[in-house]
């Protein structure tokens, strides 16, 4: 593999693969646009360079082929909007009907340097899915270089993310800016943690999160759990947590990670304290109470003041933080302040010199919510690229390059 900073673009086509699976509402406006910002960079980069960019892209799900719902086209004006944010040269954007076929072929052989072209969706075709090497092969046509700035669909083994990367020499495939970064601030946090290492681990379900936190206590010194699985580990050591979330097939595992993690000596941080409510509502009545006392008919839906303080000082104590998951259910106003402390106590731990990554959609949320995401280290793109990086798998994506 080639290093992107390194590659010289000039008259060479780039194919990069982006994710551009952004929220669009009922009038396809973007709601959210931080992942094609994300990879502005890495464009711009290629474009100055003297090169040519063809950008792929997958949409939501589409089901049964080609659905206007889900077209790449309704990003077109928003991605020229990027490019040219500066005033300076206009960039040219194109958008081909299709990924493959005649007209892609050639509005990309006849793509200028400084000309940007977007592709259809990608998953218009359910080979990409599948990971089709036709598919891969025909898509591969359209560029000299193969460029890999989607950290977002990394952990999947699709045409377009890790079949592809074969049809071309080692030295025309490479991560882009954004994977780059992505990669090497998850190395950071997995291979090279200064200690005190903690990582936050929210999130409804036990079961979503066993592999990471397995994977984090052969590295993590403290452990903090919160959000809906708090309360099976509270459950499962005999506490009292009345109508919360919790899953009764998980009791023996939550036990089982309390014993394994007190003999490596990581510690596990559970929230001594719940803001409870009497229902799952933002109207609901509320009262704080420690969370292995919770009445029956009230569920803990956020972590209380007490709880909020013993993390915060755990977290200011750290010198890589891992945050992965809110401590509650930080959409509800009446429901935030636990995530939103957390949020902040990373955010001030990050200024006195910690190394903080935080990762994971609803996490990102909460950082952007908060507007701290400038003050936290890195804030990734990928959720479940991510978490599947931090249950120590290999992921398609990165490994297509690499090898």
């Amino acid at each position: 593999m080639s290093k992107f900073s390194d590659f010289n673009f000039f008259g060479y086509k780039a194919l990069v693969r982006v994710d551009f699976n952004v929220p669009l509402d009922d009038k396809f406006n973007i709601t959210d646009d931080t992942r094609m910002t994300a990879t502005i960079p890495t464009i711009t980069r290629i474009l100055k360079d003297g090169g040519s960019v063809i950008l792929m892209s997958h949409l939501g799900r589409p089901k049964d082929g080609p659905t206007d719902k889900y077209s790449l086209k309704h990003l077109v004006n928003h991605l020229h909007k990027l490019l040219n944010a500066d005033g300076g040269n206009t960039t040219k954007v194109f958008f081909a009907d299709n990924c493959i076929g005649e007209q892609a072929n050639l509005t990309a052989s006849t793509l200028r340097a400084g000309e940007v072209l977007l592709l259809e969706n990608l998953r218009f075709y359910k080979e990409e899915e599948k990971g089709d090497k036709a598919f891969a092969e025909k898509l591969s046509k359209l560029g000299e270089v193969y460029v890999n700035d989607a950290f977002g669909t990394a952990h999947r083994a699709h045409a377009s993310t890790a079949v592809i990367a074969q049809f071309f020499e080692p030295d025309k495939r490479m991560f882009g800016l954004l994977m780059e970064s992505e990669v090497l601030s998850a190395e950071k946090v997995l291979h090279e943690s200064e200690k005190p290492f903690t990582a936050i681990i929210g999130g409804a379900k036990v079961s979503d999160k066993i592999l990471i936190i397995e994977n984090l206590l052969e590295r993590a010194t403290d452990i903090i759990i919160g959000g809906g699985m708090a309360y099976t580990f509270i459950k499962a050591r005999g506490g009292n947590i009345g109508n919360s979330l919790r899953e009764n097939d998980r009791l023996e595992t939550a036990l089982d990670i309390l014993e394994k993690a007190k003999q490596k000596n990581v510690s596990i941080h559970l929230p001594e304290t719940s803001v409870i409510a009497d229902k799952f509502a933002a109207d609901a009545n509320t009262k704080d109470c420690p969370s292995d006392q919770i009445p029956d008919g009230w569920m803990g839906l956020d972590i209380g003041p007490k709880a909020i303080g013993i993390f915060s000082e755990v977290i200011r104590n750290s010198k890589t933080i891992l945050w992965n998951g809110p401590m509650g259910v930080f959409e509800m106003e009446k429901f935030q302040n636990g995530t939103k402390s957390i949020a902040l106590a990373v955010a001030d731990a990050t200024s006195k010199g910690a190394f903080s990554l935080v990762g994971g959609g609803d996490s990102v949320a909460a950082v952007n919510q908060f507007h701290l995401a400038e003050k936290v280290s890195y804030v990734s793109t990928g959720g479940g690229a991510m978490l599947e990086y931090f249950e120590g798998k290999v992921l398609p994506g990165i490994a297509a390059i690499k090898d």
